[in-house]
């Protein structure tokens, strides 16, 4: 296993003042980093009997797709607003600098789905907790969550629901 963990960046300033964001763009450019991240996110779920992943938009796209790759499972799209072709559900949440939207296709999974939900970072919370009510509206049944990054003095595992596992790699 590499040592990939130095591969994400501190952005400071960025996306506003104040905000020092994680990027991980130079984890996913390093082809034995990624695969090692991949790995570690994959592990607790791999005996969970799923149907899917759900990648939150953006880089829980480029995550939860590698990552339902390995599972072996299918991938669906949690997507900002108009992104999405057919019927949605929409769900607004809050961000540590603003609020926005969520979409899911109202028919991207039949009711009684096992999935586990995939981001990049989990800062507040706001946007893992907006994707767990659309899957809930879905009838989806969400085994968990899991997120290379853990932004822990934010709070957001305390908004979690201590009921579906969540599984930070990375916690700073």
């Amino acid at each position: 296993m590499t040592d990939w963990p130095h591969l994400i960046r501190d952005v400071p300033d960025f996306p506003k003042p104040g905000i020092v964001f994680k990027d991980i763009t130079p984890l996913l450019a390093d082809r034995a980093g990624f695969a090692a991240a991949i790995d570690a996110m994959a592990q607790p779920w791999r005996d969970a009997r799923l149907d899917a992943v759900i990648g939150i938009e953006s880089r829980g796209f480029i995550l939860g797709a590698a990552l339902a790759y390995v599972l072996g499972v299918g991938f669906v799209p949690v997507r900002k607003p108009g992104k999405l072709p057919a019927r949605t559900l929409s769900q607004e949440y809050a961000l540590e600098y603003g609020s926005d939207h969520l979409h899911i296709h109202a028919d991207a999974l039949p009711k009684g789905a096992r999935a586990v939900l995939i981001d990049d970072v989990l800062a507040t919370g706001g946007t893992l907790l907006a994707a767990h009510a659309l899957a809930e509206r879905l009838g989806v049944a969400v085994v968990g969550a899991a997120v290379l990054v853990e932004l822990g003095f934010l709070g957001g595992r305390q908004r979690w629901d201590a009921a579906a596992p969540l599984h930070a790699v990375l916690r700073y």
